[in-house]
């Protein structure tokens, strides 16, 4: 008996100090910040909610069994069955890029985005798992990226959709954040970037439908259906949301992560149409539907923002639920020609031309 209390106390105060002193776990929200955040309608007791009362609270209890039923669910074609090869870039190709619009994807929800002159990076996500330490995770899909971080030019911008850790790598920030000369998020993820040696002078935070001109380009904050938490104890502390990119020329629209609702509706209404949107379309179930949109629901998705063309990410970086890894193409794809939107797969690492019209991409993920 004293020989099992003393594990269990062991294991208490390891996990309290990991949680609490590790640093991928980010900052605390002041409360000079929490005094901010009360100005938001998207803000009430203590909390960012959702315009619809989701995610439901599923308890202690609720959240052990989803995550047994995750970690002991044996999934057929979970992962490729080799690590994905992207295409590589050649850094010149990049640096003194002067062309039109374009885009290059890291893999799950992660660009480059070259417009009007910027660099622009998307959630950039570059660590080997979607998790706090690599111990507590399973590695992406690809080791290898187009280009290395190193070898990236200087970032004009770089924004985050919300604090998970599939989209927001402390590991990354380190090797980015002196390379970069602006950071723009929803509220409250400049608590992270702080901890992690950023410059406050650097940051921009934004709350739903604010506007702010970068250049020649306007960046939108717009909403989303999801959550926020990079330990046990503070969900929903920090904003999550979706953007919009605007040149005098081109306009993008980027998901986030989202559960499918009216927002992209008005989004669309306000802001469209789009030349592409970048549409959230992986790690769904049922069970977190409200969270993650279904493939079905992406495609309609597309149609309500108003795109000429969508593309699935959110995909083929991670295994982060129990669909097989092709699962999202495969469907969004289907649903898309049934609603004829048009839809592109590139492969990781090939060029996007946000005003192309051709959709010449191969179905890559086949056979792997």
């Amino acid at each position: 008996m004293i020989a099992t209390l003393s594990i269990l106390v062991i294991l208490v105060i390891t996990t309290l100090l990991f949680t609490n002193f590790y640093p991928s776990f980010g900052g605390k929200i002041s409360k000079e910040q929490e005094l901010v955040f009360q100005k938001s309608k998207q803000y009430k007791n203590g909390k960012f909610r959702n315009t619809k009362e989701v995610p439901k609270d599923l308890g202690i209890s609720g959240t052990l069994s989803l995550a047994y039923k995750f970690f002991t669910t044996k999934v057929s074609n979970g992962r490729p069955k080799e690590d994905l090869k992207p295409q590589h870039i050649k850094p010149k190709n990049i640096t003194h890029y002067t062309g039109e619009a374009r885009m290059i994807w890291f893999g799950h929800s992660s660009f480059l985005v070259q417009i009007d002159g910027k660099n622009i990076l998307l959630d950039p996500m570059f660590g080997p798992v979607a998790a706090p330490h690599p111990l507590l995770g399973a590695n992406r899909f690809n080791k290898e990226f187009p280009i290395t971080i190193e070898q990236l030019p200087q970032i004009d911008a770089v924004i985050f959709s919300h604090d998970h850790y599939d989209h927001l790598d402390y590991e990354t920030i380190l090797k980015i954040k002196d390379k970069t000369d602006r950071f723009y998020t929803p509220l409250g993820i400049e608590s992270h970037l702080e901890a992690w040696g950023v410059p406050t002078s650097k940051i921009t935070e934004m709350d739903w439908w604010q506007e702010i001109q970068f250049g020649t380009l306007k960046l939108v904050c717009t909403p989303a259906q999801h959550f926020s938490g990079r330990n046990l104890t503070n969900g929903q502390s920090t904003l999550w949301s979706s953007w919009v990119i605007t040149s005098p020329t081109e306009n993008i629209f980027f998901s986030g992560d989202s559960g499918y609702a009216e927002h992209f509706k008005a989004i669309g209404e306000k802001y469209g149409p789009f030349d592409l949107a970048l549409l959230e379309c992986g790690q769904y179930n049922e069970m977190w539907s409200d969270i993650h949109m279904m493939p079905e629901e992406t495609a309609q998705a597309g149609v309500d923002v108003k795109a000429k063309k969508i593309m699935p990410i959110h995909w083929a970086g991670f295994k982060l639920a129990l669909h097989e890894w092709t699962d999202p193409i495969k469907r969004v794809k289907a649903k898309a020609t049934e609603l004829n939107i048009t839809t592109i797969s590139p492969q990781i690492g090939q060029e996007i031309i946000v005003k192309d019209t051709m959709n010449n991409y191969t179905d890559w993920w086949k056979n792997l």
